[in-house]
């Protein structure tokens, strides 16, 4: 049977038509697999009779090629497609089509576009098309004749009704208007099919859950595209099995028919108040090509400075130092699942240091490199990609799903910051803003002597007191350095209290639980000493690792497992008598009825005799002036 293709229709997609959906023959198929896109693909060549075109198919598409619905002549109608440029070069994806007629002898002699052009300025003589068609084609000649780069705008026609013999062949979308490419801040749920093209920032991990409705999965990621705009993309469940495999970091997709909803600001932390959530009908499609013009990542860098003013549960980019890692140590989740947490310090050029606590895979991928780094004496820059604030015990930032670290970035801000810190910015004295920092920081850094901690009754006020203390470690207590705590974690926070034993069960009365394991904490007791007297200390968990260099589990098990008291008492000696900056916090407390000044120790640094010959310095300054 005679088939009259749809005039122009390559020149028309090539020009950015999305609405016509043209009739066009397919001339050839070729199948496309390589090792860096192992995934069968299909590249066509499009043809209306005049001119042609090649086409990428959407890999949804490829059953179509296997099973024999689409060959070599058949006449299919483009139901979704879009034209983009890839080096230079401009390239139609199909994303649906319904095949007219399977198999056809070639129409017309058709040239590729560049060889057509000519041809494709003249007036078609084509009788059977109705008024709108040649009022469509005059105007395109008309803009032609007097322009020397060619425009062609879409041409517009009626929909295409095809004959008897090949209506019903298959279900039709029910919202069948055509995708077009928008930026992401133009998205929103109140405009027609849409189309974007962006690079996958951050890939969520699967994860499982369980409500009424039942047992499910879910994953998320995060897109950003050429305009600087970012969106998340959420699937559950069978839409998970089929886009999570396919979705990787750093490619770039084209996305449409996905249904948008309100950011749930709890767990979103882009700046956007959509989200898409992907359907079975959605279309996810890999671009064949790199495109440069789509940046690989974007952040929004606040100094450490400003992160002590930052609201809880917050989400940021920080940019720093790194100038001390602390071993990985195994934390129990409430769940039961044991996960790694890593604790690690930052600083730059404001002055302050910050807290970065990692969590599970960090640990032992970014955090134990880091790790090797400082050993060897370097110290990296490392950029945070969405950082959760945590206020408790001061302002820390730790990891979340969605972080990304990066090690040594190549960009401006961390050339300046590696820069800043060569020329002099490591021997520049900072404050942390993290753990129990009093409100303000005002008082954080007045420096005393033991003695004036007695001899200005410090801590006996309302509030507690914070003051640094340059001293020496003079005697640790040795019978009773750690207590059995609670591994399970309460939100993102570890229980950590203490806990007993029942036969071979360890219970947590706070948890209402039992666990096989139980967690070791420091609850180390020690004397501290500088030229003006000595006094007793309580240091926990996270000074007590700072001074020990191991975590309690690994020192309670040296001395009362393998028993290894040589090993044990080497640990504690090569402690004593090293001076430290403690910072510590003073407060009076009723132990039964006596009143008593506990004095903790919240952080303990090594001295760095440069900063501190500076501070000394300036104090000497401030008597001579």
């Amino acid at each position: 049977m005679a088939v009259n293709l749809t005039p122009n229709a390559i020149a028309a997609i090539i020009a950015g038509d999305v609405n016509s959906k043209p009739l066009v023959q397919i001339l050839d198929i070729k199948l496309i697999a390589t090792a860096a896109q192992p995934k069968e693909r299909y590249r066509l060549l499009l043809s209306d009779a005049v001119s042609s075109q090649h086409a990428m198919l959407a890999t949804q598409l490829s059953d179509r090629v296997k099973s024999g619905q689409v060959r070599k002549g058949s006449v299919v109608q483009l139901i979704d497609y879009i034209c983009t440029s890839s080096q230079n070069r401009k390239i139609i994806v199909v994303l649906n089509m319904e095949t007219i007629i399977a198999e056809c002898e070639i129409i017309g002699n058709p040239k590729s576009l560049v060889e057509s052009d000519s041809t494709a300025q003249k007036p078609l003589p084509n009788s059977s098309l109705d008024h709108s068609t040649r009022v469509s084609n005059n105007r395109f000649n008309a803009q032609n004749s007097g322009q020397s780069v060619q425009s062609f705008p879409p041409t517009v026609q009626p929909p295409y009704q095809p004959p008897p013999n090949y209506r019903n062949h298959g279900p039709m979308l029910k919202n069948d208007a055509p995708a077009r490419i928008i930026p992401i801040t133009a998205l929103n749920p109140y405009q027609g099919r849409w189309a974007i093209k962006a690079r996958v920032t951050a890939k969520g991990d699967m994860r499982r859950y369980n409500n009424a409705r039942g047992d499910g999965k879910v994953f998320s990621f995060d897109l950003l595209d050429s305009d600087g705009g970012e969106i998340r993309v959420t699937c559950f469940n069978a839409v998970v099995d089929r886009f999570y495999d396919a979705i990787e970091i750093g490619k770039v997709y084209l996305i449409s028919k996905g249904n948008l909803k309100p950011a749930q600001k709890n767990f979103n932390h882009l700046k956007n108040e959509w989200e898409i959530f992907l359907e079975t009908t959605s279309t996810v499609e890999l671009c064949p090509e790199e495109d440069g013009s789509i940046p690989r990542q974007q952040f929004s860098f606040s100094p450490i400075s400003e992160i002590e003013n930052a609201e809880n549960n917050s989400i940021l980019d920080v940019i720093g130092i790194v100038i001390s890692v602390n071993p990985s140590v195994p934390i129990m989740r409430k769940n039961g699942l044991e996960t790694q947490r890593r604790i690690l310090n930052l600083k730059d050029g404001s002055g302050k240091s910050v807290e970065l606590t990692l969590w599970g895979e960090f640990c032992n991928r970014e955090g134990q490199k880091l790790k090797e780094m400082i050993d060897s004496g370097s110290f990296p820059v490392l950029a945070v990609k969405a950082g959760k604030v945590n206020d408790f015990n001061g302002k820390s930032i730790g990891s979340i799903s969605s972080t990304q670290l990066f090690i040594d970035p190549d960009f401006p801000e961390a050339r300046g910051l590696r820069n800043w810190f060569d020329r002099g910015g490591k021997n520049v004295a900072f404050v942390s803003i993290s753990r129990e920092i009093m409100p303000g920081g005002s008082k954080n850094e007045i420096r005393k002597t033991v003695s004036q901690i007695k001899d200005e009754g410090l801590g006996r006020s309302d509030k507690p007191d914070w003051v640094t203390v340059k001293a020496t470690i003079s005697f640790i207590k040795t019978d009773t350095f750690c207590y059995t705590a609670c591994p399970l974690m309460i939100g993102d926070r570890q229980c950590n209290k203490k806990v007993t034993k029942s036969g071979n069960m360890w219970t947590c009365d706070r948890c209402n639980q039992e666990f096989e394991e139980c967690d070791y904490r420091y609850l180390l007791q020690a004397q501290i000493q500088d030229h003006t007297g000595l006094t007793w200390v309580t240091a926990f968990q996270e000074s007590g690792e700072e001074i020990l260099g191991c975590s309690a589990k690994e020192l309670y098990l040296l001395k009362y497992e393998e028993q290894d008291d040589d090993k044990f008492g080497g640990i504690i000696r090569s402690r004593l008598f090293n001076q430290y900056l403690f910072r510590l916090k003073i407060k009076e407390e009723i132990y039964g009825d006596e009143q008593r000044v506990k004095i903790t120790i919240v952080k303990a640094d090594n001295v760095n005799h440069s900063s501190e010959s500076r501070y000394m310095l300036d104090l000497i300054s401030k008597f001579t002036s």
